[in-house]
């Protein structure tokens, strides 16, 4: 079974994208489960099923949404074994930009909105430059010379990137993003790793802790200065 990861920033277009992409695959005779994860709230759940394939739902909560993905891959592969599905396709709302829930043989498809500034490839981190393929979604929205930059901006994050840009609403490139999945490698639980470590995070902050001064805080941290130390034991 191939295993697809979708991250991207919310409202990026990832659900419309990948709905298009099923239908196509399903029209070559391929079948797909899809996961989506959020962190509070979603419906795209039923727009998956409404086309007829296989939905789990997953609420992060608390948890980074990332990081719930990458916990429960275990359950969501032998789910979509149990599907006896060619796919399992996950799509997480990534939201800090400072992890990537792709793994080693998975197809990691980042979408990236063109209307979010010509700078956003700089700042969303490693779910642009360890995907394998970049989305880019409304590009009809701005001019051929902002597409172009968008696209040097993605380069030079990622430059081994799949540039494919697609319309949510139209569908466009989402038959060339299909293929592509027909092209990605069967994922062995026992064999996959990380291409990005999690995020340096460990503090005080991340368990519960609400006040704010220094003195209440401990863990791995950070000053505006960029000075970063370790306070505790």
């Amino acid at each position: 079974m191939r295993m697809v990861i979708v991250a991207g920033t919310p409202g990026s277009g990832k659900t419309a994208v990948l709905i298009h992409a099923l239908k196509s695959l399903k029209v070559g005779g391929l079948s797909s489960s899809v996961v989506k994860i959020d962190c509070l709230y979603t419906d795209d759940d039923k727009k998956f099923k409404k086309i007829g394939v296989p939905t789990k739902l997953g609420l992060s909560m608390d948890m980074c949404p990332d990081h719930y993905a990458i916990y429960n891959i275990e359950d969501m592969i032998s789910w979509a074994k149990d599907n006896e599905s060619d796919f399992l396709i996950v799509e997480t709302a990534g939201l800090c930009h400072r992890c990537a829930p792709y793994t080693m043989n998975c197809l990691g498809v980042c979408v990236i909105d063109a209307t979010s500034g010509p700078n956003t490839p700089l700042k969303v981190g490693p779910f642009l430059s360890t995907a394998d393929i970049a989305v880019v979604t409304k590009g009809d929205m701005i001019s051929q010379a902002e597409r172009e930059i968008f696209r040097e901006r993605i380069l030079e994050v990622n430059p081994k990137a799949k540039i494919i840009e697609a319309n949510g609403l139209s569908g466009q490139g989402c038959m060339e993003l299909a293929e592509e999945m027909t092209k990605a490698h069967e994922v062995s639980l026992e064999e996959e790793k990380l291409r990005h470590s999690a995020p340096l995070a460990v503090c005080t902050l991340c368990v519960g802790e609400t006040r704010v001064n220094k003195k209440h805080h401990r863990g791995i941290l950070r000053r505006i200065d960029g000075f970063q130390t370790y306070e505790g034991e």
